[in-house]
């Protein structure tokens, strides 16, 4: 059975339980219905390319590629103010702990080539979309899933680590989870996953979280100026679990359900297997 971009685009909403399309997602090229998807976390001309050439009918890129998605995706970073207040922070704290890294990232998009990719698959007159935000809330689902089956009162950092690693796209990447703030013998505490919400909120998001309670963040990457000041505080662990492992387990929950539905799928560019 074959599916328009737009039917995949509402079955990731509703695998990530949204009732809207977020920023940072969207269909550039509309498709009649496909069957041969090419499915990477990051697309460039070449892949679209690559995509005509070898007959596919659809390509789905992960990360934003164009258009609104790329000058607009960061307004996605809202969204983690739900997450903190459900960890246990205020909401009037939980939007100004955010508010200078999302302002600074919306800013710096707008220098963004917003149309260097989908200009070429409107070019190429070949369907494109990407999935992001709902992706990653479905990444993020299941790494929590899995953490909260396994940690315990005295359950260290460590711990975590060898409890993401169960994962198989974790398995099968070459980049490994890294412990960037506190010891595999630390208290883990209760941990808590933060995937999506476009990009990490910062060392005062992080301060919030650990003031709040939350023990461990783990995330997709975390950049060297936040994990110095979150050092710093002195009052949580941070692990890194990885980006493109990260990131292929809510594509590969999406790819599994576009299989189920006669869709082929080939994965390329940055999407680890699932087993």
């Amino acid at each position: 059975m074959a599916v328009t971009a737009k039917e995949i685009l509402q079955l990731a909403l509703q695998m990530a339980g949204l009732n809207e399309t977020p920023e940072d997602s969207g269909v550039y090229v509309e498709s009649a219905e496909v069957k041969r998807i090419l499915v990477g976390v990051d697309i460039d001309s070449g892949d679209l390319m690559l995509a005509k050439s070898l007959g596919y009918d659809l390509v789905l890129a992960h990360h934003p590629a164009g258009d609104n998605a790329r000058i607009n995706g960061m307004q996605v970073m809202t969204r983690q103010i739900e997450i903190m207040t459900k960890a246990g922070v205020p909401i009037n704290k939980a939007q100004k702990a955010l508010a200078e890294r999302q302002r600074g990232l919306i800013v710096s998009a707008h220098g963004n080539n917003w149309s260097k990719v989908t200009g070429a698959a409107r070019a190429l007159g070949l369907p494109f979309m990407n999935v992001h935000l709902p992706c990653d809330i479905l990444s993020e689902n299941r790494v929590q899933e899995v953490l909260d089956s396994v940690v315990q009162p005295k359950s260290t950092v460590q711990d975590l680590v060898d409890a993401i690693m169960t994962i198989p796209e974790y398995q099968n990447a070459l980049t490994k989870p890294l412990i960037r703030v506190g010891s595999g013998s630390d208290y883990c505490g209760k941990p808590l996953v933060i995937m999506a919400g476009g990009t990490n909120g910062g060392a005062q998001v992080a301060k919030a979280y650990f003031d709040a309670g939350i023990g461990t963040l783990v995330s997709m990457h975390v950049p060297d100026d936040v994990v110095k000041a979150v050092k710093e505080q002195n009052i949580g662990n941070w692990i890194v679990a990885g980006h493109m492992a990260s990131d292929s387990i809510g594509i590969n929950l999406l790819i599994a359900k576009l299989e189920q539905r006669g869709c082929e799928v080939t994965r390329l560019n940055g999407i680890m297997e699932p087993a």
